[in-house]
């Protein structure tokens, strides 16, 4: 039996994590008391007493817990900003090739962030293949339900005196300095990093993220895009779905509650619009740290996901 220690266990990201793996049968979850969750020298002892130590903390809290940790066993997993373009650390996103095996042989994982794992998803594959250059100037808007705030903005959204300027959907990010853009650029082997306009929404959890291309842009073209989405993505966490749409709309919250990812590319040859949706606590948070504790663990990744419409 394996055991696990979440630092940070009270914020949205550590509940999830909690909750996932509460009925787990193979984990032993080593949980401070109250009294001691914020103890230097507790953290330290939980930390190095575990074999995956998921970091749930604000980026300098989760920089100076890594500092905590000095049994070479233990393997972090840190789902904060801190590690996703460090060296030494490898990216938490198992479907880039040969990422799987990145994470499974390594100590340091950063979990990714959730608008740049849509983004990521959609447009990595596009470079690889060529598709799109290096130097390609890109745009990207992402619409996220309120959750992704964290706790202070769970409580905005669901106080019974909310402001009513949250009843419309509100774009956030608007310096252009977006915390998860370096590793939107990074991961995606980019020069430049997109425009990117993030919304938030009066839904609780849900994402999609879209990037827009004139055909132009492409050294291919859609159906050269769908092959390489059909490629890269098989499934069973991150799927190409030639066919998604609900009469004409697409829906942030189609998968709300789910750990999977579902790609797609709409418009026509001249206009593309491509698509990532899935839950920003999924894929987006919990069920990404989950499926790279799995992958670690050397275990089915999808353990206790819930992917797929029935779930």
């Amino acid at each position: 039996m394996k055991r696990v220690f979440i630092d940070g266990s009270a914020g949205t990201t550590g509940l999830r994590i909690r909750q996932r793996l509460a009925g787990r049968r193979d984990i032993e979850l080593t949980v401070l008391p109250e009294a001691l969750r914020k103890d230097t020298a507790a953290r330290r002892d939980a930390l190095n007493g575990a074999d995956i130590a998921f970091l749930c903390l604000p980026d300098a809290a989760a920089i100076e817990a890594v500092g905590l940790v000095d049994n070479p066993d233990t393997a972090v997993i840190d789902t904060s900003t801190a590690h996703r373009t460090a060296a030494g650390w490898v990216y938490g996103f198992a479907e880039l090739p040969g990422q799987r095996e990145r994470i499974a042989h390594s100590k340091r994982i950063a979990n990714p962030g959730c608008h740049a794992s849509g983004f990521i998803a959609l447009v990595a594959p596009l470079v690889r293949a060529g598709l799109l250059g290096p130097d390609a100037r890109l745009s990207c808007f992402s619409l996220t339900g309120y959750s992704g705030g964290g706790k202070g903005m769970i409580a905005d959204y669901e106080s019974d005196a909310r402001s009513p300027l949250l009843d419309a959907p509100r774009q956030y990010g608007l310096g252009q300095s977006h915390k998860h853009l370096p590793e939107m650029a990074a991961l995606c082997g980019l020069e430049h990093p997109p425009v990117f306009c993030p919304i938030v929404g009066d839904f609780y959890s849900g994402m999609e993220v879209t990037v827009p291309l004139f055909g132009a842009q492409l050294a291919g073209s859609i159906d050269d895009v769908r092959a390489a989405y059909a490629a890269a993505y098989p499934g069973p966490v991150v799927h190409y779905d030639a066919a998604a749409d609900e009469n004409g709309f697409l829906s942030a919250g189609a998968l709300s509650g789910r750990d999977d990812m579902q790609i797609s590319v709409s418009g026509n040859p001249e206009r593309l619009l491509l698509t990532a949706r899935f839950d920003n606590l999924g894929k987006g948070a919990s069920g990404a740290a989950i499926q790279n504790m799995n992958i670690l663990l050397g275990m089915d990744e999808t353990e206790g996901l819930a992917i797929g419409s029935d779930e």
